[in-house]
């Protein structure tokens, strides 16, 4: 394909192309029918089945691919993707909890019970003390 006939592909065109009969993947910008290597590939169809619907660029990356490979990516190449489709990646932002208080009593009491049961035990103390005492 020369570069004055580049062909641009929609995000969602390419997405549509995700079952073993028809898989097209998006590496590094560009699109790629691997439809016919399926049976080829060694990580199996699982690992090219789980790369559609998105950019595949950090999976590829990822497996640190030979330069054979790269070379022989030529013949699936079909076109380029249009960046503007491509749905921008979203940072996940867990929600917002409040902080873990199992039995639900107010900060306010658990302080109150943090400072007063061990005032309690010592008295327990004292008084079982002065009662052995006694005897």
């Amino acid at each position: 394909m020369s570069s004055d006939s580049k062909k641009f592909l929609t995000f969602e065109e390419v997405s549509k192309h995700n079952k073993t009969e028809d898989l097209w993947l998006i590496i590094s910008g560009k699109v790629y029918d691997v439809t016919p290597f399926m049976d080829d590939h060694p990580g199996g169809d699982e690992v090219l089945l789980s790369s559609t619907g998105k950019d595949a660029t950090s999976d590829f990356e990822d497996v640190g691919h030979s330069d054979t490979t790269r070379d022989m990516m030529h013949q699936y190449f079909i076109g380029e993707i249009d960046s503007s489709t491509v749905p921008t990646k979203r940072t996940y932002v867990p929600p917002q909890q409040p902080a873990y208080n199992p039995d639900k009593t107010p900060d306010f009491v658990m302080n109150i019970l943090q400072f007063l049961v061990p005032i309690l035990i010592l008295c327990v103390a004292l008084v079982v003390r002065r009662y052995n005492k006694k005897e």
